[in-house]
């Protein structure tokens, strides 16, 4: 088996991306530099690697099987002939794109940053695709993984609007509708459900190595060796992007760009995932240049409290789905952790196959 050095542009054509048309009714799916952002009724690009070209996620490397659209935050990559597609999806992971980036206010990779970098390379192309076909193997589970996981919370969130939004939980047909709640429920403030806390500050440099989990208002960005809050834990975003809610089921720490459930007063952690998810957190957008949400006008909405029987009830078929799902996501990590060992070690030739 044979491994050489060889520049990027000599092994990949690179595309620049155009700005996109967003449409809801359409089925392309549209990569923005940190991944999909939407959909759009046409491609502009067949089967290929994306590159973060601008911004944050300057340097990050994703990968569609079907046409899509790259946006103008966007590089395409294609290799040339000789060498394997997705062999160079992960050896482009391999490479610390990010580092080589320039830009003043912000990382930015160009073409020109891109080409005369070197990597090691093997030769063979069939090696390329055996290489590619074992660490997809690890890919293709986890994938397999979330697909199970969107299905289950896909159907628990059916259950939560199907028994609290649309008032057909079982033996509805018996209870009367008073003020636009079923009668036994209660209209009360969402503080009264829960009390939602700013996060804690933990500067990068002040992390340590560990298995906590450190959230930020889009989710998982680092992790640390303590844990600020308990599980189960509901988080979502107070500064910069809002709405998207997280169910967290192990200590965790959420950052002060994260809200968290200090309290959960009359409802549990199960409902209080689906009750916040609903609410579209986003609208209650507070903030001039940079989204924020404001808790204490949270706080203040109003929403319905169901009877304590069907809140029961709920947890009981929901529960289960939680903790399939959390298994799941545990898996995962495991099969991430094993593909990212190994994926160096088959790229620079430490492991042969």
């Amino acid at each position: 088996m044979s491994v050489g050095t060889i520049k990027l542009g000599d092994a990949l054509n690179l595309y620049n991306g155009k700005a996109p048309v967003l449409s809801e009714n359409g089925e392309v799916t549209v990569f923005g530099s940190n991944g999909v952002i939407g959909k759009s009724e046409k491609a502009n690009h067949p089967r290929s690697i994306i590159l973060g070209r601008v911004g944050a996620y300057c340097g990050a490397v994703k990968f569609s099987d079907e046409p899509f659209w790259a946006s103008d935050n966007t590089i395409v990559v294609r290799p040339v002939e000789g060498h394997d597609l997705k062999y160079w999806y992960y050896k482009l992971q391999s490479i610390p794109l990010r580092g080589y980036a320039g830009g003043a206010a912000q990382p930015l990779i160009t073409h020109s940053i891109i080409k005369p970098l070197e990597t090691q390379v093997h030769d063979d192309v069939a090696v390329q695709q055996r290489i590619a076909s074992v660490l997809s193997a690890y890919d293709d589970l986890i994938e397999n993984n979330l697909r199970r996981i969107a299905a289950l919370e896909e159907a628990a969130r059916l259950l939560y609007r199907e028994w609290f939004v649309y008032f057909r939980f079982p033996g509805h047909e018996h209870i009367e509708i008073v003020e636009g709640v079923p009668e036994g429920w209660e209209q009360l403030a969402l503080e009264e459900l829960l009390v939602l806390q700013r996060g804690f500050d933990l500067p990068v440099a002040s992390r340590n190595d560990g298995n906590v989990p450190v959230y930020g208002s889009t989710g998982i960005v680092g992790y640390h060796d303590v844990a600020k809050v308990k599980a189960p834990m509901l988080i979502t975003g107070r500064s910069g992007s809002l709405g998207k809610v997280v169910f967290v089921s192990i200590p965790c720490w959420p950052l002060n760009t994260a809200l968290w459930v200090k309290e959960f007063r009359r409802i549990s952690p199960w409902f209080g995932y689906f009750l916040l998810s609903e609410l579209g957190l986003e609208k209650f957008n507070g903030g001039a240049s940079v989204p924020t949400l404001d808790r204490k006008v949270v706080h203040r909405l109003s929403v319905a409290r169901p009877t304590d029987q069907l809140l029961n009830s709920f947890d009981e078929q929901v529960k289960p789905s939680f903790e399939i799902m959390d298994k799941l996501n545990q898996q995962n990590e495991q099969l991430a952790k094993a593909r990212n060992l190994l994926l160096p070690r088959l790229m620079d030739g430490r492991i042969e196959i």
